[in-house]
């Protein structure tokens, strides 16, 4: 079963081109005009260990905001058809990851139902050239367009590059163990998910 997917998310204000292979090996070229997001979606990636293709840009003259939401919701897209009708995987994913003085333990569920909690608390307004806000903002768009249940709980807050940094790999692996196939049949009582 091949578990890849392409997805081009064209709007009046950003262009998203991706292509994304759940049983990849961690590698990934990424191209958004914001290098931040490039780091923590290349951390998001190694360790969930999919590989990715992805070229974002503007085609407006705008802040991040757009882009980091639109590069969000093409890639839950990607996951979700890549996934298919998730016959065999885990399902569930958790993790403990700390990164320095920040912990961070995530929880998802691959459900289908979108759903998004986080209590991440940022010392500083920027990280790079993107705003702290476009964090929780990247993983609230991921959630609904993926149908992901996201639970992101700081044990330790600490610096802000820290705390999302830990975040974005804490978010990777959970995914490469709830994408995990790990059966033969679709777990959910319902039959479906």
């Amino acid at each position: 079963m091949t578990r890849v997917s392409k997805v081009r998310r064209e709007t009046l204000e950003t262009i998203v081109e991706l292509e994304l292979d759940l049983d990849g090996d961690g590698g990934h070229t990424i191209e958004t005009p914001y290098p931040a997001l490039n780091h923590l979606l290349g951390s998001l990636v190694r360790f969930s260990g999919f590989s990715l293709r992805l070229n974002a840009r503007n085609r407006v003259e705008c802040d991040e905001h757009h882009l980091t939401e639109d590069v969000a919701i093409a890639l839950g897209e990607a996951l979700n058809r890549a996934l298919g009708n998730k016959k065999g995987i885990g399902r569930f994913g958790y993790c403990l990851v700390p990164m320095d003085e920040v912990l961070t333990a995530i929880s998802l569920d691959l459900s289908g139902r979108p759903f998004f909690s986080h209590n991440m608390v940022f010392d500083q307004t920027t990280i790079g050239n993107i705003g702290t806000s476009m964090i929780p903002h990247f993983l609230r768009s991921l959630s609904n367009s993926s149908g992901l249940t996201l639970h992101v709980v700081m044990l330790r807050n600490g610096d802000a590059h820290h705390v999302a940094e830990a975040v974005f790999k804490a978010v990777g692996l959970a995914l490469k163990q709830a994408v995990s196939v790990t059966g033969s049949t679709i777990p959910s009582e319902k039959g479906v998910l």
